[in-house]
């Protein structure tokens, strides 16, 4: 790192003293051009990929995928098949990369940890009163704590977005930082719930603020509201953990969730990974997908590149 950058993160780290400096710089950053992220999001979708690297990237995004159920229907049983498909997830095709990680409820963190155990796939939990985070923050830090003590390796939090959204940036601030105390080892993920911010330069802001207070990932959504992620959120994130990167030394990652579905869409935002930040995020310890149907659609496509012959849409498990 560069004395510049050890500098200029040491004047951001003070940033959290205070809510007027917190507001000053939040609300100091450049503006969000919202045409030009929409035009530009549109632009690279349409990148045209060949069969090589498109083999490439369907490889990559299958092992950035968080396979995910954060449904009041899972049991012990299947979750337990759910990591199972992440570690082999094409049984006929040993060629086959795992996933990134299976990311669960903490209450079945234990049984996802029998499976995983030593694979080398993430053990992700949601925490924090997913996915409203409408709860006292003595339960939010018992919450992540208990996913911790049962395997978890990576905690997805929410951020307050009632605090957020009325202006309170440094109880939000706060609440990062005491729940990236709490995971301890872990890596932690802050989830911004973009579709409920409004606006890009919340957005902006949302990120950065996440960023200040040492999330290890920011991440769009819960899936749990009608707007999930899209290409001109992620761009926008991307772009300020590429500028948090280049003005501190510290690299964030990355997570779009909800609503990704097919390879098409996840190329897309491979796409737009490699034009906004360069090929360092291109890796699964800083870009993932959160994502359940998106991984059956990828292992389709890999099997017709392969042999030539699509499988039946009932060939993987529905998860």
């Amino acid at each position: 790192m560069t004395a510049t950058a050890t500098s200029a993160r040491s004047d951001l780290s003070e940033l959290g003293r205070s809510e007027t400096a917190l507001r000053t710089f939040l609300h100091g950053l450049p503006g969000v051009d919202q045409v030009g992220a929409e035009q530009r999001a549109a632009q690279l979708g349409t990148r045209s990929i060949k069969t090589t690297a498109k083999a490439q990237a369907i490889d990559l995004a299958i092992r950035m995928v968080d396979l995910t159920t954060l449904e009041g229907a899972d049991t012990p049983g299947k979750v337990r098949a759910l990591a199972a498909k992440a570690l082999r997830p094409d049984p006929a095709d040993p060629t086959c990369p795992h996933v990134g990680a299976v990311c669960v409820y903490p209450a079945m963190v234990p049984y996802v940890a029998e499976v995983l155990r030593g694979s080398g796939v993430h053990l992700a939990s949601v925490a924090t009163a997913f996915p409203s985070g409408q709860a006292p923050l003595e339960i939010k830090l018992a919450d992540t704590r208990a996913a911790v003590e049962a395997g978890a390796d990576e905690i997805d939090m929410v951020i307050n977005r009632g605090a957020f959204l009325a202006g309170r940036y440094k109880e939000v601030y706060d609440e990062i930082v005491a729940t990236k105390s709490a995971c301890g080892d872990a890596h932690l993920k802050v989830i911004l719930e973009t579709g409920e911010l409004a606006t890009y330069d919340n957005v902006r802001r949302a990120s950065w603020l996440a960023m200040l207070a040492g999330g290890d990932f920011i991440k769009t959504s819960t899936g749990k509201v009608p707007v999930a992620a899209t290409l001109p959120v992620t761009l926008v994130m991307l772009e300020a953990v590429r500028d948090f990167r280049a003005a501190t030394g510290r690299q964030v990652g990355v997570k779009p969730a909800g609503g990704i579905k097919n390879t098409k869409d996840a190329i897309k935002y491979l796409v737009m990974v490699n034009e906004t930040v360069g090929p360092d995020w291109l890796d699964p310890d800083w870009f993932r997908f959160g994502a359940s149907s998106l991984l059956n659609d990828l292992l389709m496509q890999r099997t017709k590149l392969t042999t030539g012959v699509y499988s039946g849409p009932d060939y993987f498990t529905l998860d």
